[in-house]
């Protein structure tokens, strides 16, 4: 495409083409001249181009954080905390660019790209500025001094559907480990990178402690995950994308970390204000248009309760109104791409073919005219052994299930190959605490309790390996030894 014939956007100009690296310090230019179109997922029109990066840029980049690593690693904390306030600040300034940029290349919302994509990394880099103040924690055990140190060079591989957090909530804790690292952003939403980096360079960390390659998964990002030089890879993304890079990072002993999929219930027991049980539960399940990993898309309501939990969820989807992102009104923006459209409504064909009863949205429900739309969905009667009950959609569909006790809850919940989040809701916080601790599960909002980005954040089962965020986030940085005396 020609993106000087492109349409202007609302994103700002400096944008629109990128066609560096960010490597040692410095703008480069990459080893390939290919570019990697991005489009505005709300109308499908060009509003940017990145590089296409490849093994060769990823082998400077890695070779940057190497030569890094020995100066970055030795600063004290006060130094490295010095560093994240700096950029936590060059990163404030530019909150409204960045919301906007990301409301124009995913088409979030701007009033949830404002508060939630933007705002909660901008407080994920501040917790970690006062963590990288902390002293190292040493622990006494009989003769030996065990100690944890960075491990090294850091290989971050994130997903498109939260640009901004996904990559704090590894870069923040790996510096404030003293590690150095090599970012490969989504191809389908790089230019949210690009405003980070612009910020790297105004704060002015050292040369090579983070360096920026733009490209494809199978290119960069298998090239980052192979790697000899790197020592840990860090990946949010899908469980099959994570199998591929554990078997590439087995090859040579490598660390992961992985942030996987889900498929999370919300269990409403009987005695729970269920008004406000399935507000919030919808309002979660159709979360920055359900592309959210920890999204309660299996809703599980008692039998006594069922046909009153059918009414009000019927109308609460009723009010997300889709449209432009950057329009006040809009609720529910686009999905990312065709592909994720086509992978969403493949779902929705095959929950209607296995007898779920629609009762909102559906192929058929009015979207609009141009973008990669598709209508809030909600089957009932949905089988906890079916596909769309196993499967994660990432798009804006939730399961109801019923249930007929708390036992057949809790074991509805765990029928599933995930484990990243849930809830339960009931009158009796006792009860619910108790039902919380039977589910396999990373994490369990109690009532809608507010998230906490400094509680370790992570999956059981096919949801991953390992926990971001807070102290637990950054002992993944971390190597222990022990010094016998």
């Amino acid at each position: 495409m020609d993106l000087a014939a492109a349409p202007p956007s609302q994103l700002p100009d400096s944008l629109r083409l990128r066609r560096h690296l960010h490597v040692g310090g410095e703008w480069t230019s990459p080893a390939d001249a290919d570019l990697i179109d991005v489009e505005n997922p709300s109308t499908g029109e060009l509003i940017g181009q990145v590089p296409a990066g490849t093994p060769a840029d990823v082998d400077r980049a890695v070779a940057a954080a190497r030569a890094a690593f020995p100066g970055w690693s030795a600063a004290t904390p006060a130094e490295r905390s010095g560093h994240l306030d700096r950029l936590h600040t060059a990163l404030a300034a530019r909150a409204d660019d960045l919301a906007r940029t990301i409301a124009g290349e995913l088409g979030s919302p701007l009033k949830l790209a404002t508060r939630v994509q933007v705002g909660l990394p901008l407080t994920v880099l501040r917790d970690h500025v006062a963590l990288a103040a902390r002293e190292p924690v040493e622990e006494h055990i009989g003769n030996s001094l065990v100690v944890r140190e960075p491990i090294g060079v850091i290989g971050a591989i994130t997903p498109w559907n939260y640009p901004l957090h996904q990559v704090m909530a590894k870069l923040a804790p790996a510096l404030a480990a003293g590690c150095t690292v090599v970012l490969k952003p989504s191809e389908l939403t790089p230019l949210t990178a690009y405003l980070l980096f612009d910020a790297v360079t105004e704060a002015g960390l050292p040369p090579g402690v983070l360096n920026l390659v733009p490209g494809t998964g199978p290119v960069v990002g298998e090239a980052l995950a192979g790697h000899p030089d790197v020592d840990l890879v860090s990946f949010t993304g899908s469980t099959a994308t994570g199998a591929r890079i554990m078997r590439l990072a087995a090859d040579r002993i490598a660390r992961v970390a992985l942030e996987l999929g889900g498929k999370s219930a919300n269990v409403i027991l009987p005695d729970a204000d269920l008004a406000t049980a399935v507000k919030v539960g919808v309002g979660n399940a159709l979360l920055n248009s359900g592309q959210t990993c920890t999204a309660w898309t299996r809703m599980l309501v008692h039998r006594d309760r069922y046909d009153e939990a059918l009414q009000l969820i019927a109308t609460a989807v009723a009010g997300y109104r889709l449209g432009d992102p950057f329009d006040p009104a809009t609720r529910l923006g686009p999905l990312v791409s065709a592909t994720q459209v086509e992978r969403v409504r493949g779902h929705i064909d095959r929950a209607l073919a296995d007898g779920a009863r629609l009762i909102a949205g559906g192929p058929d429900a009015p979207v609009p005219a141009r973008g990669h739309f598709v209508a809030p969905t909600v089957f009932a009667d949905v089988h906890p052994d079916s596909a769309l009950a196993q499967q994660e959609v990432f798009g804006p569909v939730l399961a109801l299930i019923p249930f007929a006790d708390t036992d057949e809850a809790v074991a509805i919940a765990n029928n599933s190959t995930y484990g990243l989040a849930g809830a339960v809701w009931s009158a009796d916080t006792d009860a619910a605490l108790a039902v919380a601790r039977r589910l396999r599960t990373g994490a369990v909002d109690i009532n809608g309790a507010p998230f906490n980005p400094l509680a370790p954040f992570g999956g059981y089962k096919q949801s991953g390996l390992g926990r971001e965020l807070g102290v637990h986030g950054l002992a993944e940085f971390c190597e222990l030894k022990a010094i016998q005396r």
